[in-house]
C-alpha cells in the first residue's frame, strides 16, 4: 500500500511539472500553431499588400549599372539567363556587374550562362565579383567578363569535371532485393547503383569526361589567354585563394564588392552611376523562401563541373 501510495504522489507531482511547462510555454505553442496553420492566408495577404500598396510618390531615376546574381548550385538558371538578355536589351543599362557566390553544377546550364555573358561582353562591359566562391561550373559561366575580381576571401578555380554514383548492391544483398533487366547495347546499363561498375563501362564513362574536362579548359584558356599546355598549373581542380588564383591568372584583381563596382563605372563611362535595385516583391520572397535546388536523377548518374 505505502509503495502504491508513492506513486500516485509521482505522478501528481509529474503532472503538476507538465502543467506548469504547458502553461509556461502555452503563448509560445499557441502562436507557433496559428502560423503553421494559417501559413497559406498570411503569405497571400503579404502578397496582396506588396502587389496593392501605393507606390512612392518619388519617381526614382532609371538605373544605368546593373547587377546580377549567381548563387548556390547551377540547375536552372533561366532566371539568370533572362536577366542578362534583358540588360543586353535594355539600352538605359551600360554595365553588368555579375555577382557569383557558387559551386558549380551540371555542365550544360554552366555553358549556357558562359556564352550568354560572352555575347553580353559585345554590347556592354561585365566585371565578375567572387563574393565567396568561384568554382568549377561558376567560374565557366564567369570566363568572359571583361574582368574578373575577387574577394580576398574567397576560393577560384576547381577546373575540373566529375561523374558519381553509390554502388548499392551490399545494401541491397542485405535487405533481399535484386535488380533484373532487359536491354538493348553493351553500355545501356552504365553508371547502374546496384553493382560495381566494369572496367569496360569506366572507360566508357571516362571518355565523355575527358571530352568535357577538353572543352572546359579550352574555353577558359581562350578567354583568359592562359597557355593550355599549362593547364595542369591552373586547372586539374586546383583550389586557389583569390591572390593564388591571380598569380595563375583565374582572376584579374584582388579587391572587394565597391572595388568591382568603381571598376564597372570606370569601363562603362558612366559619370552618374545608377545602380539597380531589388525591387520589393522580388527582396520578399526571397525572405520568405529559403534558395532550394531540386534534382531529379535517373539511374545515369549526373555530370557534374565540380
Amino acid at each position: 500500500m505505502q509503495i502504491e501510495g508513492q506513486s500516485r504522489e509521482e505522478r501528481k507531482q509529474k503532472k503538476g511539472l507538465g502543467y506548469f511547462v504547458k502553461t509556461l510555454f502555452s503563448p509560445f505553442t499557441t502562436t507557433l500553431k496559428f502560423f503553421n496553420d494559417n501559413f497559406k492566408g498570411l503569405l497571400f495577404v503579404v502578397v496582396m499588400i506588396a502587389l496593392f500598396a501605393p507606390a512612392s510618390k518619388e519617381v526614382a531615376k532609371p538605373y544605368n549599372l546593373e547587377t546580377i546574381k549567381l548563387s548556390g548550385p547551377i540547375m536552372d538558371v533561366s532566371d539568370v539567363l533572362e536577366k542578362i538578355e534583358s540588360a543586353a536589351k535594355n539600352d538605359h543599362v551600360k554595365g553588368v556587374l555579375f555577382e557569383v557566390n557558387s559551386p558549380g553544377g551540371a555542365v550544360a546550364p554552366s555553358v549556357e550562362l558562359t556564352y550568354a555573358i560572352k555575347e553580353l561582353t559585345k554590347k556592354k562591359p561585365v566585371v565578375v565579383y567572387a563574393s565567396g566562391i568561384l568554382a568549377s561550373g561558376s567560374y565557366y559561366a564567369s570566363i568572359w567578363g571583361n574582368k574578373i575580381i575577387a574577394n580576398p576571401g574567397s576560393m577560384v578555380g576547381s577546373i575540373g569535371v566529375i561523374m558519381e554514383g553509390a554502388d548499392l548492391s551490399g545494401l541491397m544483398s542485405k535487405i533481399g532485393i535484386r535488380t533484373q533487366t532487359v536491354q538493348a547495347g553493351k553500355y545501356k546499363k552504365v553508371g547502374t547503383p546496384d553493382r560495381p561498375w566494369k572496367p569496360y563501362e569506366k572507360a566508357e564513362l571516362n571518355k565523355v569526361i575527358w571530352d568535357t574536362y577538353d572543352m572546359f579548359t579550352s574555353d577558359v584558356a581562350k578567354a583568359r589567354k592562359l597557355d593550355i599546355k599549362k593547364r595542369d598549373t591552373w586547372a586539374n581542380a586546383h583550389i586557389f585563394t583569390a591572390r593564388q588564383a591571380k598569380a595563375v591568372g583565374l582572376v584579374d584583381e584582388v579587391g572587394v564588392l565597391e572595388s568591382a563596382k568603381r571598376e564597372l563605372e570606370k569601363l562603362s563611362g558612366v559619370k552618374q552611376p545608377v545602380w539597380s535595385k531589388d525591387e520589393a516583391f522580388e527582396k520578399l520572397l526571397k525572405k520568405l523562401a529559403a534558395e532550394t535546388a531540386v534534382t531529379l536523377y535517373t539511374y545515369f548518374p549526373s555530370l557534374t563541373l565540380k
